[in-house]
């Protein structure tokens, strides 16, 4: 490999001479016609023919010839037959000094499969090298000196392609045309499979030097920069190629639409064992693509190897805590970090790198650092990490350490750190506002999740390179994250069109429930002061995040699993005091209350489940709920033994059938719809189980007991309601989303029995809170408890409605916790109740805010992908510039290379010019589309509006980056 290292360079020019007509004398090879324009692509000559002798030439043409004998045809070679190739300068025809191949042994490997061929080199005064004449008859040699073997260019762009979109492995693919040429085993093939390898790596090297214009450059291959091999994101701002280089006359407020977004994260399925080493198998490209540059970055590992990994404050995030500890034995790498463009999809120049030992900061600082530093003087960096609120703290300290070429101008460059939107959801409250894309202006409709795509993509190659050399495996992956940058670029046509689409209808959409929200709120005065205030608020938080954060709940809830943590430490509190006085060994007063309360939602949903039972039930269907009742009853009786012990009374009036003591029934329209619990059953879903609120008016019971059951029905109510809202919540998504893109009697009613899944949830969460609410009533005359009742006012069944369902709108001052809101997207109302409380006011702010963002976002989704449009056809036409220049810009003697360069840099050019041209065809009509709802014109004139695009008028601002409205 080192040798043809040191003739890449001229296995490059061979490439890019193909590219030409090849030689001086341009008439057809066969008749001497001057107008010859045909060249065969599968043929070993590269001679040109005219139409019609193109034509007669391929006639019978076929690559592999079988022999009748015996009463079948039997295979055999050309070269059996006496058919010699003649490479040089006399292809195709007799040379008076040919020099067959070593051995007279030479083996091509084609599409068609692995082929012994009758091989002759020119031996000639002036004749170029063997390796040189093979590439001239596109055949890839396998060594620069007395090569043997050699691919076809066909089968290595075969190959390449097939690889990037089936993931099969060099292994297979050799073996598949093996077998191609002989699926027998009677005559075995000569084994070419590790030159196979050797020549599709160096291919691999070339392809993409040639793509990125190297051998265009007159500095030759090794004056390649790093990252310069890399395909760029054109979508993304780059200084200079499709933004402006000095940004200093776009206002502050405008300077977010060329924000850099950048997500981060890590791969564990891109293992490396422990095989071979740098010396054995050196990279071809160091640093040169998408991989780190390995020399420094492992340099900069080592001289930090004892810097001590921090523990997350967050949830236990195994992505930090447990760095130290991934399992590395055997294994060079335990996996990738990569850095990708967020918005766009797309691997970064220098954003990849291995990691030794989990995901360490030191690693991602080096990766993050080095793709960012490809984007020089950018003036916002936004970073989505799923561990970002962790990794951000004391950054700028550990960016110290960076080499300098790496530490970026943070007092130039404003940085905003995100969690993805999939992930965020795991961490705790405050991360899940600090960190969100949903509530921060200026990131639009961004999710962070980018990273997990492209994972999806190479992850099916995790096998092969698991096993892989170092400079194989890096080139490999390189080499794919290449193919996966050219098609996002090649299909950023119907994808941006299709996203725009998509933002203008969602943000009419959340216009239209921001305006609805917002007129039902200033039906009173103090809905229009409020109203201001929470603008102010958020305004203020959105220009420095230091203010509160007007998305933060400021309302503590209470909840039962709260409740019973705080009761259990209450006990341990008693028993460290010798002060508990407990009845039983194991079981507390607390535990008794709260052991009671699930036993009596079991019942509540076994009722509910035997009562849908139906008359035709299935006997497997019987089974289920009697072997569940069964249990229930089991329960039951362990627990009213231990609690006789806390409440003696409960014993007589079992005995009397005194039940249902205390217990006020819902009225007719307050009634859940759950079945109640039938008086004179002995079913255990329908026994009594004597709570302290049923008997605390008819017997004694000890203060604790009432106390304690206070505690855990007023939680159970509060959880309820909550369960309540997420219910409707998911009842109305889900009805949306089947009314919008189900369609068909199967998908709609698998739909529909989904949504009644959903409501027999909500009926039991209805049930709980009225049974809670109802105990709380009789509890409060009993325990020194005021004023809970403003908070959990009486819920009818008909007030189980989403916000948009109501039809008047006095809800924002009437509801079941004193307004019309339930923490979130619920509205609950109760007739008569006209007073509002500081905690549902704070709910009701929480929910506008969020609608504004919402709104907000979508509207800057509009105005970042009205821009992306822009910088991609202002980037296509900057890369059709630089083959323009990079066609002429190496001097050569030989007018066959010549022409070899211009023609490539002339193909490439065009490219970038067709994409830009479909593009913009595609977009047309994206002016009327996005920025007459952006600039919020009247409707009415969109048929009068005369949308422009002008890329050649150069840099604008704001709404008409680019695009000039002209109303007529």
């Amino acid at each position: 490999m080192h040798i043809w290292t040191s003739e890449r360079s001229h296995y490059l020019d061979e490439l890019i001479q193909l590219e030409g007509r090849g030689k001086a004398d341009h008439s057809c090879h066969a008749c001497g016609d001057l107008d010859t324009s045909f060249r065969c692509e599968d043929c070993f000559s590269v001679d040109l023919f005219c139409r019609l002798c193109m034509i007669k030439s391929h006639q019978n043409l076929p690559l592999v010839t079988i022999q009748w004998q015996d009463g079948y045809f039997h295979p055999t070679t050309l070269k059996h037959l006496g058919l010699r190739i003649q490479l040089g300068d006399h292809a195709g025809q007799s040379c008076r000094n040919p020099k067959p191949a070593r051995e007279d042994d030479f083996v091509v490997i084609d599409v068609h499969g692995i082929h012994e061929v009758g091989l002759d080199f020119c031996s000639c005064a002036n004749a170029p090298s063997h390796y040189r004449q093979l590439l001239r008859g596109r055949f890839f040699p396998s060594t620069t000196t007395d090569p043997r073997t050699a691919a076809t260019f066909a089968v290595l762009e075969h190959f390449h392609l097939l690889s990037f979109e089936s993931k099969v492995s060099t292994y297979e693919f050799y073996h598949c045309l093996a077998r191609r040429s002989d699926n027998t085993g009677i005559k075995p093939i000569k084994d070419r499979y590790h030159v196979f390898l050797r020549i599709v790596r160096q291919w691999r090297n070339l392809t993409s030097l040639k793509r990125s214009g190297r051998g265009h450059d007159p500095a030759g291959v090794d004056a390649t920069q790093q990252g310069q091999l890399a395909v760029p994101c054109p979508a993304c701002p780059q200084l200079g190629k499709n933004v402006p280089e000095d940004l200093a006359h776009v206002s502050s407020n405008e300077r977010w639409l060329y924000s850099l977004f950048l997500a981060i994260d890590a791969n564990f399925r891109l293992k490396r064992r422990l095989v071979s080493n740098d010396i054995k198998d050196p990279g071809l490209s160091p640093g040169w693509g998408y991989f780190v540059e390995e020399g420094q970055y492992k340099t900069y590992l080592r001289n930090h190897a004892d810097v001590t990994q921090e523990k997350s404050m967050c949830v236990s995030h195994n992505a930090i805590n447990m760095a130290d500890t991934k399992l590395s034995k055997g294994l060079a790498a335990t996996g990738v970090g990569s850095v990708v463009c967020a918005r766009h999809d797309m691997r970064l120049a220098n954003g990849v790198g291995d990691l030794q030992r989990g995901e360490k900061y030191m690693n991602m600082d080096y990766i993050v650092f080095s793709a960012l530093s490809t984007f020089p003087s950018t003036p916002i960096v936004n970073f989505s990490y799923d561990i970002a609120c962790q990794w951000h703290k004391k950054l700028w300290q550990r960016i110290l350490a960076l080499p300098s070429q790496l530490q970026p101008n943070h007092t130039h460059t404003a940085f905003n750190f995100f969690v993805p939107k999939f992930h965020i959801a795991a961490h705790i409250a405050t991360c899940q506002t600090n960190f969100s894309f949903n509530w921060t202006p200026g990131v639009g409709r961004t999710d962070g999740e980018a990273p997990e795509h492209g994972w999806s993509n190479i992850n099916r190659i995790a096998a092969s390179t698991k096993e892989m050399g170092p400079g194989t495996c890096r080139k490999v992956l390189d080499d794919h994250f290449g193919d996966w940058n050219w098609k996002k670029v090649t299909a950023f046509g119907r994808v941006l069109l299709r996203k725009i689409k998509e933002a203008v209808k969602a943000k009419t959409e959340h216009c239209h429930a921001l305006t609805e929200l917002e007129e039902s709120i200033k039906q009173s005065d103090l809905g229009v002061a409020s109203l201001t205030n929470w603008t102010n608020e958020v305004l203020a938080w959105e220009l420095d995040h230091s203010n509160p954060n007007p998305f933060e709940s400021r309302v503590t809830a209470t909840t039962q699993a709260a409740v019973r943590l705080e009761l259990l430490m209450q006990d341990v509190q008693d028993l460290e005091d010798r002060s508990l006085v407990s009845l039983h060994s194991v079981v507390t007063p607390s535990i008794l209350i709260s052991t009671g309360l699930d036993i009596e939602h079991a019942q509540r949903r076994l009722r509910a489940d035997n009562g849908s039972l139906g008359q035709h039930a299935t006997n497997e269907q019987r089974t289920k709920i009697l072997a569940r009742s069964n249990s229930l009853q089991r329960r039951i009786e362990v627990w009213t033994e231990i609690q006789v012990l806390y409440m003696p009374s409960v014993s007589q009036l079992h005995a009397t059938n005194a039940t249902g003591l205390n217990r006020t029934l819902p009225s007719d329209d307050e009634e859940s719809g759950c079945p109640r619990p039938r008086p004179n059953s002995v079913k255990p879903e329908d026994f009594q189980l004597l709570f302290p609120s049923d008997i605390c008016s008819h017997a004694p019971c000890d203060p604790k007991l009432l106390h304690i059951e206070w505690s855990l029905r007023f939680a159970q109510a509060n959880d309820a309601l909550d369960e309540c809202q997420s219910h409707i919540r998911l009842r109305h998504q889900l009805l949306r989303f089947k009314s919008q893109h189900l369609r068909g009697q199967g998908a709609n009613t698998r739909a529909r029995k989904t949504v009644q899944a959903i409501d027999d949830r909500l009926v039991l969460s209805h049930d709980k809170y009225l049974r809670a609410r109802s105990a709380l009533v009789c509890l409060s005359r009993h325990v020194d408890h005021v004023g809970w009742d403003r908070g959990l006012q009486p819920l009818k069944k008909k007030d189980l409605r989403p916000i948009g369902d109501l039809g008047d709108r006095l809800w924002a001052q009437q509801s079941c916790r004193g307004s019309g809101l339930l923490t979130g997207s619920l509205r609950m109302t109760a007739r008569g109740c006209k007073t509002t409380y500081s905690a549902v006011d704070l709910a009701l702010c929480i929910e506008w805010c969020k609608a504004r963002a919402r709104h907000n976002r979508w509207q800057e989704e509009i105005q970042l992908l009205l821009v992306e449009m822009q910088c991609m056809l202002a980037f296509l036409a900057w890369e059709a510039r630089q083959w323009d220049e990079r066609a002429t810009l190496r001097m050569v003697e030989r007018l066959e290379f010549a022409e070899g360069l211009i023609a490539y840099a002339n193909r490439q050019a065009a490219i970038r010019r067709a994409l830009s041209a479909s593009f913009s065809g595609m977009w047309r009509d994206v002016g009327a589309l996005g920025m007459l709802k952006l600039l919020n014109l009247d409707i009415g004139r969109a048929s009068a509006v005369k949308v422009t695009n002008v890329p050649a008028l150069g840099w604008r601002t704001m709404a008409a980056h680019r695009w000039i409205i002209s109303l007529q």
